[in-house]
């Protein structure tokens, strides 16, 4: 029998599991890896993070390649299934080997400047939610997220500002529940998810976190798509009320 912790695959098991989905980012990816790391370790966060390069198509997974003899950053790639699918594959592994887990996304919108503020408040906390400030958005997207806010706040509570926001921490405790009541193939988990944390009445804190436009990469869902998948999570969100929130 091994002296030390008992690991997950090649996961180790910490205080915080960091979930980044990655799709085509081969211009920032190991910059974006990189600057996590390094204030995770400057502020001595017992972490592991968990990177799913989702069927990439241009270098990135090569880019990643660089961090395979890091034991704290699991690199996972695996063929394309798209965003949410991938963000709660990484939240299924997160549960197991954490009593944290944090989502951020890979375009290096969101730095990692405004985690430790967040991670030292969590304790009271069951999720906090890093809503984007000072987000710029053209008027179809910002229709999308006012309209995905509201329906959230009618389906479930209000009360989470950002409700597909892609820089949020929750205690495994309750986010564990939620996954196993969230089919693998949804679309937009995040919006799920905000709502079952907002109808616990669970104690949630909006954390303001800097948006910065996107520098390199392509966005993954164009705007010819963006209302077709717009209606898809709101469909989703429609029909998620009764059995998220079950007994």
């Amino acid at each position: 029998m091994s002296d030390g912790p008992e690991e997950v695959g090649s996961v180790r098991p910490c205080s915080l599991a960091l979930v980044m989905p990655v799709y085509n980012e081969e211009e920032c990816i190991a910059e974006v890896v990189e600057s996590w790391t390094s204030m995770l370790d400057a502020e001595k966060i017992d972490y592991t993070m968990i990177v799913l390069n989702d069927g990439s198509k241009d270098r990135t997974g090569e880019a990643l390649a660089a961090f395979e003899s890091n034991p704290r950053v699991c690199v996972i790639n695996k063929e394309n299934g798209g965003h949410g699918p991938t963000i709660l594959m990484g939240y299924n592994l997160a549960v197991s080997i954490a009593e944290w887990v944090f989502q951020c996304d890979s375009d290096d919108e969101m730095k990692p400047d405004s985690f430790p503020a967040m991670w030292g408040m969590r304790e009271p906390y069951a999720a906090l939610f890093g809503y984007r400030a000072g987000r710029q958005q053209p008027l179809a997207r910002k229709i999308i997220s006012a309209t995905s806010r509201k329906a959230v706040g009618l389906l479930f509570a209000p009360g989470v500002t950002d409700v597909n926001t892609p820089y949020r921490l929750m205690r495994t405790s309750y986010l564990s529940d939620v996954l196993a009541r969230i089919p693998p193939d949804t679309f937009a988990p995040n919006i799920l998810i905000s709502g079952y944390f907002a109808k616990l009445e669970a104690p949630i804190a909006n954390v303001p976190v800097p948006h910065l436009g996107r520098r390199t990469g392509t966005v993954s869902i164009m705007k010819f798509k963006l209302w077709k998948v717009a209606f898809l999570a709101l469909r989703q969100t429609l029909g998620a009320r009764k059995w998220l929130m079950r007994n």
